[in-house]
């Protein structure tokens, strides 16, 4: 869940930086659309960064693994499921794939620290 919620603020970067650029703001709007941005970087950041920070604890020290984020949907409250999803669970913390030596929410922590 936590990879599904960087993907929405990814996605939430690229809207608002697409609607910014063809709305072509002045004054006002500028801060609007950069805050907005910042916004949607900064939570991608925050969850990415404790992403990572799962990935680097030690084995016995990881969260246990939890529900997928469809059973969760089906059966708990969305606040619930967001709260969850936030806090991570061990599967969060299994690296599977590498890129230059860093894991997917560390490159994520990087571009959204780049955005903002």
């Amino acid at each position: 869940p936590m990879c599904i919620f960087q993907r929405l603020c990814y996605i939430a970067i690229v809207i608002v930086t697409t609607v910014g650029a063809l709305h072509g703001p002045r004054g006002r709007g500028v801060t609007v659309y950069a805050s907005l941005t910042l916004l949607a970087a900064l939570i991608g950041a925050g969850i990415a960064g404790r992403q990572t920070w799962l990935q680097h604890m030690p084995e016995d020290q990881v969260p246990a693994c939890g529900p997928g984020l469809e059973y969760m949907l089906e059966s708990l409250p969305l606040a619930d499921v967001i709260k969850q999803s936030l806090i991570g669970t061990g599967d969060c913390a299994v690296v599977t794939w590498r890129f230059l030596g860093l894991s997917m929410p560390a490159w994520v922590f990087a571009f959204a620290a780049v955005t903002e």
